[in-house]
């Protein structure tokens, strides 16, 4: 199995959890740039890196709840 085959397979059996994850990427770096180029305007750059940083934990806080709802329904 050559590298082409491997990414088309590792594509394959990941591709909705890969969607997903672009998705919450491109709506995170969506709402900072707003909120910097709307409500924070004066901030430090230092403060914009700070709040797309944020996004890693906010990712996985997400994802984490959004189990935890989903173990939660099938439980009842």
């Amino acid at each position: 199995m050559g590298p082409t085959d491997r990414l088309r397979e590792h594509v394959r059996e990941n591709r909705t959890g890969m969607v997903h994850d672009l998705l919450f990427a491109l709506a995170w770096v969506a709402l900072v740039s707003f909120l910097f180029d709307v409500v924070f305007v004066s901030a430090p750059a230092w403060v914009f890196y700070m709040f797309m940083l944020a996004g890693i934990p906010a990712y996985f806080g997400f994802f984490w709840s959004l189990e935890a709802a989903k173990a939660s329904g099938e439980e009842r």
